[in-house]
């Protein structure tokens, strides 16, 4: 599964947009789930910066070495 983030915001006729760049990524008639959160407070946006950051962290380019050679162990 991929996920993505994003702000928006709800048109009047109850319709939200993907941004281009998004909706360019996921292929036509691929199903999506969708999440909707509002009324967000400065205490939930500070809790989420802080995971994807601590998330985010523990990844190194460096290790991506690790992903080739799994992916080169399983075409042999």
């Amino acid at each position: 599964m991929r996920a993505v983030e994003f702000e928006g915001t709800l048109a009047p006729d109850g319709q939200i947009s993907l941004p281009p760049e998004i909706a360019s990524k996921i292929p036509a008639g691929e199903q999506i789930r969708i999440v909707v959160m509002w009324n967000l407070g400065d205490d939930d946006n500070a809790w989420r910066n802080a995971g994807q950051q601590r998330f985010q962290a523990a990844y190194a380019p460096e290790d991506a070495v690790y992903e080739q050679l799994a992916h080169a162990s399983a075409i042999r």
